[in-house]
């Protein structure tokens, strides 16, 4: 019997992740937090975060507990953009139809297995009846981890031990992950260290992601010169206020650009 091996289910959204990361060397995603907009709201910012350059538009929050109202925004943004609609579910709460792909995360850090892959059993036959694409993650949470690392009981890898976010990663990509997410938690007032991003880059061979603290152009670049793929933003785009949206953002991909044209070399 011929059996096929090492076959990956790679997906339409992540080929188009993969493919724009391949043609800009690292992209952006803005994260909506549901709890915080109505879909009117959900709807404008994703039409100025779309006209900015971002790749995809990530809906979650760390304490949503509505599937009504989830229902309600993912809709709004999904009629709103062409680019990918991502779930970036807090717990099996966080699970829209209306999206075209989840983040399949497991948060490897945490002290609970609930978190590890107790959510992720409940999840999955949700997920495959909804006909959602899941994407799988690797969720580390490092420094102050924010409202993410208490509701999700991780213990936060310290900023100055990068070893350990990059062995936390490489046990991901051995398992079968994909993208490994590098997190500061929301609204962290420092981001991820370069340092960190540096050692994970150089010990796997899997996309990287980092969120969480980044405000300005100058975070964005050090993140990407770094090694990053992709760069999350959240917070810094609900404190600009929707009239400054779009120049936030370009701001914060302006400084991914010039991060693209030195990575790999230095923080």
């Amino acid at each position: 019997m011929d059996l096929e091996v090492g076959v990956k289910m790679v997906g339409r959204v992540e080929e188009y992740i993969i493919k724009r990361i391949e043609d800009e060397k690292a992209v952006h995603m803005a994260l909506i937090d549901p709890e915080k907009v109505t879909p009117e709201l959900a709807a404008l910012l994703s039409r100025e975060i779309e006209a900015s350059g971002s790749s995809a538009i990530m809906i979650g929050g760390t304490t949503l507990a509505s599937v009504e109202l989830l229902n309600d925004i993912t809709r709004a943004v999904k009629s709103s953009v062409k680019i990918p609609v991502i779930l970036f579910p807090n717990n099996v709460t966080g699970i829209s139809g209306y999206a075209d792909a989840i983040w399949f995360m497991s948060l490897l850090n945490s002290a609970d297995p609930y978190f590890i892959f107790g959510a992720q059993t409940l999840a999955a036959p949700i997920i495959k009846r909804l006909g959602l694409e899941a994407i799988p993650l690797g969720y580390i949470i490092v420094g102050e981890g924010g409202a993410a690392g208490v509701i999700g009981k991780a213990c936060p890898i310290p900023y100055n031990k990068p070893e350990l976010a990059a062995a936390h990663a490489l046990a991901a990509q051995f398992l079968g992950m994909r993208f490994i997410y590098l997190e500061a938690g929301s609204g962290a007032s420092r981001p991820v260290p370069p340092e960190m991003i540096k050692m994970t880059r150089e010990t796997v061979d899997v996309k990287i992601i980092v969120g969480g603290g980044i405000k300005t152009g100058a975070h964005a670049e050090r993140a990407i010169k770094a090694g990053a793929d992709i760069v999350v933003t959240g917070t810094a785009l609900e404190n600009s206020g929707i009239e400054k949206v779009r120049a936030k953002v370009a701001e914060i991909i302006e400084g991914m650009r010039r991060g693209a044209k030195n990575k790999f070399k230095g923080v």
